[in-house]
């Protein structure tokens, strides 16, 4: 059976198209898979486990459902839901996994992370990753009302989203030098990623041996994910995994 990866999902109540399609992603392939491993970025956003704005009481079920299957659900942080916690585990039957995460995929070394990590030429977002990922920063927004938690979300977002528009989008794009440097640090020569929005199967030379980085897609467009199975990786959009698996 194959290994299920999936990222950067956004899921949200502005794309209930895109929820028809997780739901049915989740009754129907995942269920047929050795695991699911979602890297990052499930939701739109995230501002607490205690969260109940639609549509994550709906995702935090279907997840539950699945999770009652028997089949492993791994859940990386991303760039939006990096407030995910053990009351997620707990209603999801999910376990969080670290960015990054080395796993024995098929006989393969494999290393798994969200992406934006590799993104270095970033410096201003590295330098807000590193701010927001602090333990003192997230007990100081968790400990906020629901509501400020939203208007602080809101805003960041916001920031972001103005941020963006004036960066080249190479800049946006894992740094090459960061990928190798990563991949060796951690003894691999295979590396699955989300983040970027550019679906790809890259493959080069690393220390003078076949490596392979490969690109996730994103849920605002197609949808591409990855079907691993002892063949190797088979990059598809959902609707099209939907159909054939």
């Amino acid at each position: 059976m194959p290994i299920l990866f999936i990222s950067d999902l956004h899921l949200s109540h502005e794309r209930p198209e895109k929820l028809a399609l997780f739901f049915e992603l989740l009754r129907g392939p995942a269920r047929r898979a050795q695991a699911l491993y979602i890297l990052g970025d499930l939701v739109e956003v995230w501002i607490g486990d205690d969260d109940t704005t639609p549509p994550h009481p709906e995702i935090l079920a279907a997840l539950a459902d699945f999770s009652r299957t028997g089949r492993p659900l791994y859940v990386m942080h991303g760039n939006r839901d990096f407030l995910l916690g053990s009351r997620f585990e707990i209603l999801t039957g999910a376990q969080l996994i670290a960015d990054p995460s080395v796993i024995d995929l098929y006989e393969v070394k494999t290393l798994l992370m969200h992406g934006d990590l590799l993104c270095t030429k970033d410096t201003a977002y590295q330098r807000f990753r590193r701010h927001v990922r602090a333990p003192d920063w997230q007990r100081r927004a968790l400990a906020l009302p629901l509501a400020e938690r939203a208007a602080l979300a809101g805003q960041l977002r916001a920031d972001s989203q103005s941020a963006m528009q004036q960066k080249a989008m190479a800049i946006m794009d894992v740094d090459p030098e960061a990928v190798e440097q990563t991949m060796i640090a951690h003894g691999v020569a295979q590396l699955i990623h989300g983040h970027t929005h550019r679906p790809a199967i890259h493959r080069f030379t690393l220390n003078g041996q076949a490596a392979r980085r490969i690109v996730l897609g994103d849920w605002y467009g197609a949808g591409e994910i990855v079907f691993y199975d002892e063949q190797g990786p088979n990059l598809i959009d959902v609707e099209t995994c939907l159909a054939r698996f």
